[in-house]
């Protein structure tokens, strides 16, 4: 080759080495909030770019952040940090927020009715960028439904008021009644979530059976008969014996009787030597009398930590003629129960706290 080509080629290759070594710079790193349309892809060394806040963003810093491109190709550090705008939540709403009382720039509240309830207004809202919402938080208004109509040979008893001449609304309730002494199919109507009311029954001929005794219990005021729609019988408890539902019971549409009530019988405390508590007081069991304990009544044992040497209470509640003696209670033999009573588990210091164990109760 000679030297003047070789001269040419070796200038080329310090052309292309000087202009391949400059640095530019990529786009600057931004932040979530930092505007990002006007920025260009490459900076030339010692370009500045001015960062700012997207509409909705509030910045960190109250003057405008500049950055430049260094000769190392890096930007210079920005502090320039924008943080969304908030949007005060409606009052109404801020129990369905979880106590959140804002919301951050765009938030979006999504907005639904409770069955029966029709939506009047919009079903969203946004958090705009001037920290307003979109639309204004919608109503939930009451499924309107038509009057029930009034069984043929009966009527209608409405559960409150107000409604109208023309509707009711979503929940109201009423009674169907028929002229004595026929009985509705059904008693009860609404005004349903789809904006429709039951169809009213038909009234028809109803009667109970002789009413029937019950165990513990005896009838009280009734007559021996088939009984009518609605009519009652009542019933009572022999003596000592709790009752357990509604005394009274009635005829109902079905033909059937209400519910009976139940009568509970009493208990006896099954231990022949020892001290319990009982309706507020310590008692001697050989002084219990009668020995007997009303349904759902509570009576307290006494069993010994024998580690601890203390006594401590454990209750036990009659139920339906069954009291459980607990497990943990011990019944003294006849020689200490009557010369060494002082050292019985109700009588000897009360432990500060029961035992780790729990203990259960077998039937008396």
């Amino acid at each position: 080759m000679s030297p003047t080509w070789a001269l040419l080629l070796l200038c080329q290759l310090l052309i292309c080495t000087s202009v391949s070594s400059k640095k530019v710079c990529g786009r600057p790193p931004v932040t979530d909030g930092i505007e990002e349309s006007v920025l260009k892809r490459v900076y030339e060394v010692g370009e500045e770019v001015t960062l700012t806040c997207e509409h909705g963003y509030l910045p960190s810093t109250p003057s405008p952040q500049r950055i430049s491109c260094t000769g190392t190709g890096e930007w210079t550090p920005s502090n320039l940090a924008c943080s969304p705008k908030m949007c005060p939540i409606p009052k109404p709403l801020q129990p369905l927020a979880m106590g959140r009382t804002e919301a951050p720039y765009r938030t979006i509240l999504n907005f639904t009715c409770d069955d029966g309830y029709v939506l009047l207004g919009s079903n969203s809202s946004s958090c705009l960028h001037d920290s307003t919402w979109s639309h204004p938080p919608p109503l939930c208004k009451a499924v309107n439904c038509p009057l029930p109509r009034p069984p043929v040979d009966g009527r209608i008893v409405h559960d409150r008021t107000p409604f109208t001449a023309t509707n009711a609304i979503y929940g109201q309730g009423w009674t169907y009644e028929c002229n004595p002494p026929k009985a509705p199919s059904y008693e009860r109507g609404s005004c349903m979530a789809d904006g429709t009311v039951t169809e009213p029954p038909t009234c028809q001929d109803v009667s109970c059976p002789i009413p029937t005794g019950i165990p513990n219990g005896v009838i009280s005021f009734a007559v021996m008969k088939e009984h009518r729609y609605k009519e009652m019988v009542r019933y009572a408890c022999n003596e000592n014996h709790v009752m357990e539902g509604e005394a009274e019971v009635q005829c109902k549409n079905t033909g059937n009787w209400s519910a009976k009530p139940i009568c509970r019988a009493p208990c006896q405390v099954g231990i022949k030597r020892g001290r319990i508590f009982y309706n507020a007081k310590k008692i001697w069991i050989e002084d219990f009398r009668p020995n007997r304990v009303l349904h759902k009544e509570p009576v307290v044992f006494y069993c010994k930590n024998k580690a601890e040497k203390c006594g401590y209470p454990v209750a036990s509640v009659c139920n339906d003629g069954v009291l459980p003696t607990p497990e943990c209670f011990e019944e003294p033999g006849k020689i200490e129960y009557n010369l060494k009573a002082k050292t019985l588990p109700s009588e000897i210091q009360i432990c500060t706290a029961p035992p780790t164990s729990t203990s259960t109760a077998r039937p008396a």
